[in-house]
């Protein structure tokens, strides 16, 4: 990070006129290798390093951010957050005084055992070509892909008040995926942790199981392919960890977010059914429903040591018991509202201004293993990995389509059945909460395209959670 130090150090020296500022540097490079079918595709190199200015002046808040990290390029990009302060004075919604100031001096390392650079290329294709073969189970098989992604991003926050938050975050995801075709039926199911990202190095791959997971894989797609579809009716509901984490973050996540409850959001990604009169009085769901933002924890996909505004980040329950506490609201958001939030304002890059966004989000565990939870089921439906999702634009009414389902008799684990979906209100879904998994059930996951702002920003957000045990939820097959 000594490059983005040299540059902080030079602007701060010449520092801007101005009631307060922060200047944001960025500093991000990415690498995807992938194989389908035993062929490699090409890969991808990439780098992206900017910075954003963020000034208080005369009244009003402006932003600008450059690619030019020159002392004339930094100059320039001052300059026209200057007249965007000076606009806002005059058009602004809300007091730029209201703009949080920091002076906090912070460091965040993401915990890497082994690094992306251990494993040359032919090392990385290597892997991918022998997890392809294990999905070879003949013709039924159609597709099979594998791939691994390397994201490594250095950030560097500093203030007029001489905060210096210096954070190196490391991602190293993977993941498998193999397509079958039978009798007119094609069916797809993922694996090799494509769906439980987190933060860390090589070491991530190792434990997802890539190489090993790819036979159960492709067996799976092609009995999905052979199976019934899912009934529609009304039955109870066991959902596995990783549909888990898209339940939690579009009913949970979304609708907390305090500038979409502000109403900055409805344009684009829409309001919430949540008002700020529901915190602290509005029952979300049933007494075993507790849920936790938590960017302290260590290598969860959106951990960190403070936020894009520079509020130091530290754990909270947003639901308490199925009560609703607080909301996902940022600094900024917190004076506008007068309400508690999080340390939440968050960037997808150098070239966006903080929004309030999710960063670990997480349903905490309670005391049923997972054969528990199926053995209080006499009609249900075990639901395994999301393919599809909608939600209505206050994040209420929702559908989730998925991969895999199992039908639930008597306690007892029945056959698959293929293109298992559900509904429901996030309003009433979550007072169905009945069972929840033991802390040895949890697993850590998270979403890695999560979109939202005008102009877009798409970040990474982590959410763990056990599986859980819903009643009375209306189900349906693929076809509906």
């Amino acid at each position: 990070m000594i490059h983005l130090d040299r540059i902080a150090n030079a602007f701060t020296a010449s520092a801007p006129r101005a009631d307060y500022w922060t200047l944001r540097l960025v500093d991000t490079t990415g690498e995807l290798v992938n194989v389908r079918d035993e062929v490699a595709e090409p890969s991808s190199l990439w780098r992206s390093q900017g910075a954003m200015i963020t000034l208080i002046a005369e009244g009003g808040l402006g932003y600008a951010a450059t690619g030019d990290l020159s002392p004339s390029g930094l100059a320039q990009a001052t300059g026209r957050a200057r007249e965007l302060a000076a606009l806002h004075a005059e058009r602004g919604l809300f007091d730029a005084r209201l703009y949080p100031r920091t002076a906090v001096r912070a460091e965040y390392e993401t915990e890497v055992a082994e690094p992306w650079s251990a494993w040359s290329l032919d090392d990385k294709l290597g892997l991918l070509f022998d997890s392809c073969r294990q999905m070879d189970l003949g013709e039924p098989i159609v597709e099979r892909d594998a791939w691994l992604s390397h994201r490594r991003t250095e950030q560097l926050l500093v203030s007029a008040d001489g905060a210096a938050i210096r954070q190196c975050w490391e991602h190293v995801h993977g993941g498998l995926a193999a397509t079958a075709h039978l009798a007119g039926q094609t069916q797809t199911r993922h694996g090799g942790g494509a769906l439980m990202p987190r933060q860390g190095g090589l070491e991530r791959i190792a434990a997802a199981r890539l190489r090993e997971d790819g036979e159960r894989v492709a067996e799976e797609a092609i009995a999905l392919a052979q199976a019934p579809e899912c009934p529609q009716d009304r039955r109870d509901l066991v959902l596995m960890p990783n549909q888990m984490v898209l339940q939690i973050h579009e009913s949970i996540g979304h609708p907390l977010e305090l500038d979409r409850i502000l109403g900055d959001e409805r344009n684009y990604a829409g309001l919430s059914f949540v008002t700020p009169q529901m915190f602290g009085r509005y029952r979300y769901g049933s007494p075993l429903l507790n849920v936790t933002f938590d960017p302290t924890l260590t290598n969860e996909l959106a951990s960190c040591v403070a936020d894009d505004e520079g509020t130091i980040a530290t754990r909270a329950h947003l639901i308490r018991n199925g009560l609703l506490e607080r909301p996902l609201g940022g600094a900024l958001s917190q004076a506008r509202s007068g309400l508690a939030g999080t340390a939440s304002a968050r960037a997808c890059d150098w070239d966006r201004p903080p929004i309030d966004r999710m960063t670990n989000i997480n349903l905490e565990p309670g005391r049923d293993s997972l054969e528990g939870l199926i053995g209080r089921v006499e009609r249900g439906v075990l639901i395994d990995t999301n393919r599809s999702w909608s939600i209505d634009d206050s994040r209420n009414k929702f559908q989730f389509g998925c991969e895999l389902g199992r039908l639930i008799e008597d306690g007892e684990l029945n056959g698959l059945v293929r293109n298992p979906g559900y509904r429901g209100i996030s309003a009433t879904f979550w007072r169905s909460l009945d069972g929840v998994g033991a802390p040895d059930t949890v697993e850590v996951g998270g979403v890695r395209n999560c979109g939202k702002g005008e102009p877009n920003q798409s970040v990474y957000v982590g959410h763990a959670s056990p599986p859980c045990l819903f009643r009375d939820v209306e189900v349906f097959g693929g076809g509906l």
